[in-house]
């Protein structure tokens, strides 16, 4: 990861009235044709979640592979937005590969369109997400966009879990506490300067422990859980509560093969119900990893996993949102 000076944006951490948050009917579901276990996916998806059968989309994306050719991209989201019913404000991937589009990953190109705005040659800002920060609960028709989190997972079956435990978490209030881990790796903790702030402003109403180590372990108490590096050790130490949520600063946490550095998956399999990564290399700038601060107000105000995520990154056309989108566990216990 190349090294900046930090540059951080951590704005409306005051706490908010909770708002409407998305509904299984309004979210769509993109399955690749090409890919026999996606459609099983989004089938398993749309029974568990109550999603209309009428808003699973299909389109052709090929043989599944990491990297996928903007043409062959845009075809696809030409099926994508024709397909998309009026009310539809979000959509779920049911797929794990691929997980970027060129120099864009696949989740904000299916949110905002490919376009070389959202990347960066360079270390260069990006172009901003409408979405960041905002209070309302309709984003397409409130911002031009449909939020897009995709259900990663190793397999099918482990996709299911994923799905099991997203469902499960709804309306379960968890009472445990956020991690927020300073490393000494300083080039990956350019989000730590507004970890006071965030526990300042949201540690009456969640407990939350800022910790200088490499990486917390043998906790039974995990909702939330950041930090910078590239690898995170002791994942497997840890009990996620349901619901919870976690990621790291690295340069490329969003190639879900994880060649080089840990995979965002890492997070999923440790028992997360979302997390978040770089497809390519964005440098250090907080902006285009989420904030801590706003991801955990959004989240604790009864928000989705998907609204949550996607309203704290402020710059996401390189970043991968993964995880079950519908995930609430701070919201009202669905009826669906």
């Amino acid at each position: 990861m190349r090294r900046l000076l930090p540059l951080f944006l951590l704005l409306g951490l005051a706490s908010l009235p909770a708002w409407a948050a998305l509904s299984p009917e309004s979210v769509a579901i993109i399955v690749n044709q090409d890919d026999p276990d996606s459609f099983k996916l989004g089938e398993y998806y749309a029974a568990r979640r109550g999603i209309p059968a009428e808003n699973i989309v299909q389109v052709s994306l090929g043989v599944p592979r990491a990297v996928l050719d903007p043409k062959v991209f845009d075809r696809a989201y030409i099926q994508t937005r024709i397909a998309t019913r009026h009310g539809i404000q979000a959509y779920a991937l049911a797929f794990t590969t691929p997980y970027r589009v060129g120099c864009m990953s696949i989740t904000t190109a299916f949110a905002l369109g490919y376009g070389k705005r959202f990347c960066a040659e360079g270390c260069n800002p990006t172009a901003p997400n409408p979405m960041y920060d905002e209070d309302n609960g309709r984003p397409w028709e409130d911002f031009g966009l449909h939020p897009t989190m995709m259900l990663a997972a190793k397999d099918l079956p482990a996709a299911r879990q994923l799905v099991d435990r997203g469902v499960n978490s709804d309306g379960r209030q968890p009472a445990g506490r956020a991690y927020l881990v300073i490393t000494e790796d300083s080039a990956r903790n350019s989000r730590a300067a507004g970890f006071s702030l965030a526990k300042a402003r949201l540690g009456g109403r969640y407990a939350i422990s800022i910790e200088r180590t490499a990486g917390i372990r043998d906790r039974q108490d995990v909702m939330f859980y950041f930090t910078g590096a590239m690898h995170v050790p002791d994942l497997n130490t840890l009990h996620f509560l349901p619901g919870a949520i976690g990621d790291h600063l690295t340069s490329f946490g969003g190639q879900l093969d994880g060649r080089s550095q840990m995979s965002a998956l890492r997070w999923l399999e440790a028992g997360a119900v979302a997390s978040y990564g770089t497809v390519v290399e964005p440098c250090n700038f907080p902006q285009k990893f989420p904030d801590p601060g706003i991801l955990m107000r959004a989240y604790l105000n009864g928000d989705t996993a998907i609204e949550a995520y996607w309203k704290s990154v402020v710059w996401p056309g390189q970043g991968l949102f993964i995880g079950e989108p519908l995930a609430r566990p701070f919201g009202p216990a669905r009826k669906d």
